[in-house]
């Protein structure tokens, strides 16, 4: 018999769980799928979300040939296989190729795929659990739509398990009986994976039902005992994992190392060391910043050497660098500057870059105008010599605006000095 999960598995788009801000009707996603009108994706987001589910959904709603790849044991000659079906009665159409887990396939890998992905007679549909803009070849992310898939609330895996007990009721002839709140407590302790609720629910059905009874009753007691047992690594509390990870960033910027403490306690039993340890990394960016640069790489090393220890021991580095950030003068002048001129850019404020900074080591670039007239700052005193960088188009535009801290006041004061020392020099010259 099947497991529960691939029984389980929604046939059509509106069984989906979650998911409704691309799947709900009218968004995006769903309009492509009703209109069959399938182009080149990326679905993003966690395992055990629907993601598998949906391209399957998509492979079934079109009139294509659908292949199924797994990047972590699939090779180029796998493809190459696909691309020999393309000239055959299967392919003329075109081909839908579902690769699962394509962070797994190096560049060349991924670059295999471009060809046929740009002239159409390949339909990629790609996930991942990992960030995309991070690990899939660009050319191929800018030839395709990004979706971006998020773990379903509690009461949406609810809802999921209550289909579960009616098939096990009708498939399995079990009549179970369930005390208040043993499904709530189950899709509480998944984390949002849907998969793996569903995985754990029929654990706890065949463990309590040992002896193959036709009835069995189910407590929350039954369920924390089997995860004592199993092992199972969940939350507590439905979404207070993703709270107690907000609440832990926010008490760090907030500069409270007691809640800071208290929160990283939480996410600790609940076998989040690695969350931990990114998080820690993006705020010594982000909330320190440049009013303490060395706490990147302190915060580095302690997360380096907690991943190497491990836990129990590895809660000591990571409290370390917990009350170090959270003690630790603030500034997110760094992430401000970043953000808007990213702003920028997606808005389509590009400029050319200013000829005298074009790359000139190549044969004839002067006679082309590259690299003339540029000032190499080094040959004037404090290093400095005024010459414009940013593109005309954004003459005179500030992103960076220093932190009122002392770290990024002196080190204003002292740009301001040797700029006007410049200046005075140039005049007197």
């Amino acid at each position: 018999m099947k497991p529960l999960a691939e029984r389980l598995r929604p046939k059509n788009i509106d069984d989906v769980i979650g998911q409704k801000h691309i799947l709900g009707k009218g968004k995006p996603l769903y309009n492509m799928i009703k209109n069959n009108k399938i182009m080149n994706m990326v679905f993003y987001g966690p395992p055990g979300i629907g993601k598998t589910t949906t391209a399957n959904i998509i492979a079934n709603s079109i009139d294509k040939k659908l292949y199924k790849l797994n990047a972590t044991n699939a090779s180029v000659s796998d493809i190459q296989k696909i691309v020999k079906s393309l000239d055959t009665f299967i392919g003329y159409k075109g081909v839908v190729l579902y690769l699962d887990e394509i962070q797994n396939f190096n560049k060349k890998q991924q670059q295999s795929l471009l060809e046929y992905i740009e002239d159409g007679r390949i339909t990629l549909i790609a996930s991942t659990a990992e960030n995309p803009y991070h690990c899939i070849y660009s050319a191929i992310l800018s030839r395709s739509i990004v979706f971006e898939f998020k773990p379903p609330e509690e009461g949406e895996i609810v809802s999921a398990l209550e289909r579960a007990v009616k098939v096990i009721k009708l498939e399995d002839n079990i009549d179970i009986v369930l005390e208040d709140d043993v499904l709530k407590c189950i899709a509480g302790m998944c984390s949002g994976d849907v998969r793996k609720a569903i995985n754990f629910f029929e654990l706890a059905v065949y463990f309590k039902n040992d002896n193959l009874q036709n009835k069995i009753h189910l407590t929350v007691q039954d369920i924390e005992e089997l995860i004592q047992e199993k092992g199972f690594n969940f939350d507590k509390n439905g979404d207070y994992y993703y709270d107690s990870i907000s609440a832990f960033q926010k008490s760090i910027r907030g500069s409270d190392a007691d809640a800071a403490i208290y929160y990283t306690a939480v996410l600790i039993k609940g076998g989040h060391l690695r969350e931990i340890c990114r998080r820690l990394l993006v705020i010594a960016s982000e909330d320190i910043g440049l009013a303490y640069p060395q706490a990147a790489s302190i915060v580095y090393s302690l997360v380096q050497s907690a991943l190497y220890i491990g836990l129990p021991e590895a809660r000591i580095p990571i409290s370390q660098a917990v009350i170090l950030l959270a003690t630790s003068p603030k500034s997110n002048s760094v992430v401000k500057a970043i953000d808007e001129a990213i702003s920028d850019i997606e808005n389509g404020k590009l400029g050319e870059v200013p000829s005298h900074l074009r790359d000139a080591h190549y044969t004839g670039s002067k006679k082309l105008g590259r690299g003339v007239n540029y000032k190499y700052p080094h040959m004037y005193e404090n290093n400095y010599v005024y010459q414009q960088y940013i593109p005309d188009k954004l003459k005179n535009k500030i992103y960076y605006v220093p932190g009122k801290n002392k770290m990024e006041i002196a080190a204003d004061n002292y740009m301001k000095r040797i700029k006007g020392n410049h200046k005075n020099n140039v005049q007197n010259s």
